[in-house]
């Protein structure tokens, strides 16, 4: 009896009622910007500077650049001098077919030159993102798990997820416009690592489902913990889809 009591109280309610699809909220895009670059190259801190003026006017979380030592104008450790460069910077540099320094991608656009960042930097974000990321980092001596989560919120997208290390306040030398070289140039947001892959790894999103990706790696044992940082972003061939960066470690943990 209360079975059937139960089932006729319910049976007034239309299955196509019974759940109502809610779009998620559109999310503004965030802008990456891939600023190649090298110790050797006089004009470099020049584009350095922009970069600076930039975050300033939209926030760091907003423009998030990765400063890639490469090409003919990066070094590489020798006995004498700490180097910047990477085989992994080098084979960006490559790929991209670049012949000067300093030279940037937005979003993974076209190759430009620094004076150009700014409009395009603005044009970018204008957009909405159809994908959200979220990272959530832990830390155990030189062990780094990084959790990441990829909301679809408009539409699906296919591409890859690309994750990043960074670090910032490395002193090191830098030749500068005018010819000099100075021994401690603080360097920022340096490109360390790629965490999954050279290119990262294929992912796809459906809008209003969450993609969750694990990873763990090992820190160099000379990177400062207090000055790292994670970078994932999205992309594929129409470019990047999103990109955020969060601290390895939090003011709180740092000051322990």
């Amino acid at each position: 009896m209360i079975v059937a009591v139960m089932m006729a109280a319910c049976s007034h309610i239309d299955e196509d009622e019974q759940l109502i699809y809610v779009k998620p909220a559109a999310v503004e895009r965030c802008v990456l910007l891939e600023d190649f670059t090298g110790q050797r190259c006089v004009n470099c801190p020049m584009a350095a500077d922009e970069i600076h003026k930039l975050q300033e006017q939209y926030g760091e979380d907003v423009v998030i650049a990765v400063s890639i030592h490469s090409g003919p104008l990066g070094f590489h450790t020798n006995p004498r001098f700490y180097g910047l460069a990477t085989d992994l910077g080098d084979a960006y540099y490559t790929h991209w077919n670049l012949e000067y320094q300093p030279v940037g991608l937005i979003n993974r656009g076209a190759p430009t030159e620094y004076t150009a960042w700014g409009t395009l930097i603005r044009q970018e974000l204008q957009k909405t993102a159809p994908v959200e990321i979220s990272l959530d980092l832990e830390v155990e001596d030189q062990t780094l798990n990084i959790q990441s989560l990829v909301r679809g919120v408009d539409g699906n997208s296919q591409g890859k997820l690309q994750v990043w290390i960074v670090e910032d306040n490395i002193t090191a030398f830098q030749m500068m416009p005018d010819g000099t070289r100075n021994d401690n140039y603080v360097h920022s947001h340096v490109l360390r690592a790629a965490v999954n892959g050279d290119w990262g790894e294929d992912i796809t999103v459906e809008e209003g489902y969450d993609t969750a990706k694990v990873y763990t790696f090992t820190l160099n044992d000379e990177w400062v913990k207090e000055n790292l940082s994670v970078i994932a972003f999205v992309y594929n061939a129409s470019g990047v889809l999103q990109v955020t960066k969060t601290k390895l470690l939090k003011n709180d943990s740092s000051e322990e």
